[in-house]
C-alpha cells in the first residue's frame, strides 16, 4: 500500500445523484483536498457531505451546454483548483471537447475527443474491440436490419446525444439518451418511428443473456496504471438495470479483455468497461465504455483502491508507481436500489427473463447486507447524503422503490435496460427529447 503525502489545492467534483460523486468528496476532503461541488441540482447528495467545502450551481447541461461549459472553465481557472471529476456522459464530453480551453488551467485526465468519440460511437467501439481481439455482440444499425426472427434489442449508437454525433441536436443542447427496446422474435419496429423517438438512428444487437461485469482502470497516456473488477449481483429491476448490489472480482479473461480494448484505445484517465458473459459460450461480450467516474465507485473503496485519490495524483504529475491494496470479494450495496429490485419482483414483469422468487430474493437480500455490511451512500461518519437521496426519492414521482427519472419515451410501458452496462442512474427520454 502506498501512502505518500497528497497534493494540496481544490478538486471540482462534478455531481449527478449517483452514489460515485458523494464518494469522490469524501475521499479526497478525507485528505485535506478542498471539494468544490458543482451540480445542476440543489437537491444534489454531494452538496449535503461534510467534506463538501464549496457548492456551485451549474447550469443544465440539457439545456445550456455552452453555459456549462463556461462554468467549468471558470472554475478551472482558478488558481487552487488542480482537476475536474466527471461522472456524467455530458462532464467528459464537454472536458474533451474543449480540451485546449482546460488545458490552459488544468492538466488533462480524460481522453481526447478523438478517443472520446471512439468510445462514445458504440459502431467504432465495437471495431476497436474486435480489433483487440475482443468479442462483441453482433451488432448494426437499426436501418441495415432485414430479420427480425430472433430476440433482439435496439439502444442508442452513442454514449452521448450532441451535435458533434447528431446534426440535428443545436450545440447549446444535449439530449437525454433513450431507453433501449426490445423485440421478441417476428415483431419488428416501425423503423421511422424508432428513429424519431431515439433522436437518431440506434444500432440494433442480438439479446445475449449472462452476467454482468466490468472493468475498471485508471491510465496514463495509454499505459494502464491498476484496474478493478466489478459484478453485477443485483440491479434496479430484476433483469438488472443500473447495479445496486455490486462485488469486486479478480477475473483474469475479464481483465485481459477490457484492458486489450482500453490499450487499443491509447486510453487516458479512468474507465468502466461493460461486459456481458454469455451464458451460451462463457465470452465476455463488450457492452460499452463509460469514460468517466461510475456510480458504484463505492464498491472498488470498499474493496481497498481509491480512485479519486489516485485520480488526484495524476493530476497533480505523480504518475506512480500505484500499488493499491484490492480485495476482491468485497461488495457494497445502494440500499434504494435494493429496494427497487424487490418491488420490481414483486409487481413487474419483463421479457426474455423468468421473474425470480419474492420470498427467496428478500432472503438473500438481507443475507448478503449481513455478510457485507457495506454500503454506497450510507456512512456513519458523513450520513447526511444518504438522508438527502432518501428525501429525494420521496419527493420524486416515483418514490423510493423506484430508480430516477420516471419521464417515458412514449405512453406505452416498456422494459428497463437490462441489457446496458450504464453504471448510473436509469435516464429515460420523453417524446420531446429536447424537454
Amino acid at each position: 500500500m502506498d501512502n505518500p503525502a497528497v497534493p494540496d489545492g481544490s478538486a471540482v467534483v462534478i455531481s449527478n445523484d449517483a452514489p460515485g460523486s458523494v464518494t469522490t468528496v469524501r475521499s479526497l476532503g478525507k485528505r485535506g483536498v478542498r471539494t468544490i461541488v458543482a451540480s445542476d441540482s440543489d437537491r444534489s447528495p454531494a452538496f449535503a457531505s461534510k467534506y463538501c467545502d464549496e457548492r456551485v450551481r451549474l447550469p443544465s447541461p440539457y439545456d445550456d451546454l455552452l453555459s456549462y461549459r463556461d462554468v467549468l472553465l471558470d472554475l478551472a481557472a482558478r488558481p487552487s483548483v488542480k482537476t475536474i471529476v466527471p461522472v456524467r456522459e455530458e462532464d467528459v464530453y464537454v472536458l474533451s471537447r474543449y480540451r485546449e480551453a482546460f488545458e490552459d488551467y488544468l492538466t488533462p485526465v480524460w481522453p481526447t475527443m478523438e478517443t472520446l468519440a471512439a468510445v462514445h460511437d458504440r459502431l467504432a467501439l465495437f471495431s476497436a474491440a474486435e480489433r483487440a481481439g475482443v468479442a462483441v455482440p453482433e451488432t448494426r444499425l437499426l436501418t441495415d436490419v432485414d430479420d427480425w426472427d430472433r430476440r433482439l434489442i435496439a439502444k442508442g449508437r452513442y454514449g452521448a446525444l450532441t451535435d458533434y454525433y447528431v446534426d440535428e441536436i443545436p450545440p447549446t443542447e444535449s439530449w437525454s439518451m433513450p431507453n433501449t427496446q426490445y423485440f421478441e422474435p417476428g415483431d419488428p419496429p416501425d423503423v421511422e418511428d424508432l428513429i424519431d423517438r431515439m433522436g437518431h438512428v440506434p444500432i440494433v444487437q442480438e439479446y445475449v443473456a449472462g452476467t454482468e461485469y466490468t472493468i475498471r482502470a485508471l491510465y496514463d497516456e495509454g499505459e494502464a496504471l491498476f484496474s478493478t473488477q466489478k459484478a453485477l449481483r443485483r440491479g434496479f429491476k430484476y433483469p438488472r438495470g443500473p447495479s445496486v448490489y455490486h462485488e469486486a472480482v479478480d477475473i483474469p479473461e475479464l481483465r485481459e479483455a477490457g484492458l486489450a480494448v482500453l490499450d487499443e484505445l491509447g486510453w487516458h484517465g479512468v474507465a468502466s468497461v461493460g461486459f456481458i458473459r454469455d451464458d451460451e459460450t462463457g465470452e465476455f461480450k463488450i457492452l460499452e465504455v463509460n469514460p468517466r467516474f461510475w456510480s458504484s465507485l463505492p464498491c472498488d473503496l470498499h474493496a481497498g483502491v481509491d480512485y479519486p485519490l489516485y485520480y488526484w495524483r495524476l493530476a497533480n504529475g505523480d504518475r506512480g508507481p500505484f500499488a493499491p491494496d484490492y480485495r476482491p470479494g468485497t461488495a457494497s450495496h445502494f440500499l434504494r436500489g435494493e429496494i427497487s429490485h424487490l418491488h420490481s419482483v414483486a409487481t413487474e414483469e419483463y421479457p426474455f427473463v423468468e421473474k425470480p422468487s419474492l420470498s427467496r430474493t428478500a432472503a438473500a437480500t438481507v443475507g448478503s447486507m449481513v455478510a457485507q455490511p457495506h454500503f454506497d451512500f450510507l456512512d456513519r461518519d458523513d450520513v447526511r447524503p444518504f438522508v438527502r437521496d432518501t428525501v429525494n426519492a420521496v419527493l420524486e414521482k416515483g418514490g423510493i422503490g423506484t430508480s430516477r427519472p420516471t419521464t417515458t419515451v412514449s405512453a406505452e410501458s416498456r422494459p428497463v435496460d437490462t441489457e446496458s452496462s450504464t453504471d448510473g442512474p436509469e435516464r429515460e427520454v420523453s417524446a420531446d427529447r429536447r424537454a
